[in-house]
């Protein structure tokens, strides 16, 4: 298994409310259809209300975590290969362009560690 996570930013002036609605009725589901590579994909909205950090510390400048799971790293490489396709890539950015603050997103692979009591 391999994991990315992308930490996602909304357009300025979008709502928090608008901008899940249109994450989970619209861009959510064209992801799916354009990266099946994807086995599990998940977005952790933030709480701004019960965030706890350092005093001093910044605030977060994105509003979701989004977390993509793959069988492996060939199934990742396949993505990647899928969204630099020209037309796969325009339909992402445009439909980004919807309710992204695009100059933000950012994707990092996790190294992911799990404890259980």
């Amino acid at each position: 298994m391999i994991k990315a996570v992308a930490l996602l930013a909304r357009k300025p002036g979008l709502s928090h409310a608008d901008f899940v609605a249109y994450y989970e009725d619209n861009h959510s589901k064209l992801i799916r259809r354009l990266l099946p590579q994807i086995r599990e994909y998940r977005r952790n909205y933030l709480d701004r209300d019960s965030g706890i950090g350092a005093d001093g510390a910044a605030d977060p400048d994105f509003d979701v975590i989004s977390e993509f799971v793959f069988d492996d790293r060939v199934a990742y490489d396949a993505m990647l290969a899928t969204h630099a396709r020209p037309d796969v890539a325009a339909a992402i950015e445009a439909d980004e362009a919807n309710f992204l603050d695009r100059s933000r997103t950012r994707m990092y692979v996790v190294d992911v560690r799990e404890s259980y009591s």
